[in-house]
């Protein structure tokens, strides 16, 4: 049981990162800017999802704590920039 969790963990790790790599191209190459902000979002679930993942692999708590915080780093910085793309300034 324990091989087969391991090896459906480097999978799920090897598509994680895929996605990583595919929000990057989006995050450089997006149209528009309301892709890039996309595309930042996305890219902070992905790299919030990986540090889960290493930490269900290693079997330690302090990546859950890691992944607490970038899930509260990302939703902070989108909510700023959808907020400045939509007003201009993000502080009124």
């Amino acid at each position: 049981m324990k091989l087969a969790l391991e090896i459906s963990l480097y999978i799920a790790l090897f598509s994680t990162m895929l996605a990583i790599v595919f929000c990057g191209i989006r995050l450089l190459l997006g149209p528009t800017a309301q892709d890039r902000v996309l595309a930042l979002d996305t890219l902070w679930m992905c790299i919030m999802i990986f540090i889960l993942l290493l930490g269900m692999l290693f079997g330690s708590l302090i990546y859950f704590e890691v992944a607490l915080l970038i899930a509260l780093t990302g939703f902070v910085s989108t909510m700023g920039l959808a907020k400045f793309l939509m007003r201009g300034e993000i502080i009124e």
